[in-house]
């Protein structure tokens, strides 16, 4: 029986993932620098990314997002303010594919609906995934940026604004990536 090569689709080009990506901005653009992860996936939206991947800016629906990884992702993203102690503006990439790295020995934060952070996310998530049987993604990265101010307000901080750029290519190499493993 004749078909294509094995990673080759009927042209013999080299077949498309099945696995899926969804690289979700979290934040509240009201906030300051909450806003990184909406304007950073905002960003995302005008480079080519691979057929695999999906882009949502998800905002403060953090419950929704929960929900939403129970449909069979591959690969999660999360960018998000990441408050770690840096300078404002310096970027994190943080990998929280076990639930072990992403609670590290801390107490679950209690769910707030409308300020859910990526580890509050992760934890429903889990919690849901323990609940129906679903599998959580098998990658789960967060892409972190150091907040200068959570006040209220609308925009960025200087230094936060700056970092967008170099997170946009951060995201776009850690899909591409993931698309060949």
């Amino acid at each position: 029986m004749n078909g294509p090569a094995p990673g080759r689709d009927a042209a013999g080009a080299p077949a498309a993932p099945t696995a899926r990506t969804l690289v979700a901005g979290v934040g509240n653009i009201f906030l300051g620098d909450d806003g990184f992860g909406v304007e950073t996936v905002r960003r995302l939206t005008r480079e080519e990314l691979p057929a695999h991947v999906e882009v949502a800016d998800v905002g403060v629906r953090g419950v929704h997002l929960a929900y939403q990884l129970l449909d069979g992702w591959d690969t999660l993203v999360l960018i998000d303010v990441t408050a770690r102690g840096g300078e404002p503006g310096t970027l994190y990439l943080i990998d929280a594919s076990t639930a072990a790295e992403r609670t590290s020995g801390q107490e679950p934060a209690p769910l707030d609906g409308h300020r859910m952070t990526p580890d509050a996310v992760l934890a429903l998530l889990d919690t849901l995934c323990a609940g129906t049987g679903a599998a959580p993604p098998r990658r789960i990265f967060v892409v972190g940026c150091e907040p200068a101010s959570l006040d209220e307000g609308i925009g960025l901080s200087p230094q936060v604004a700056a970092a967008v750029p170099e997170a946009v290519r951060t995201v776009t190499d850690l899909v591409r990536q993931e698309a060949v493993v």
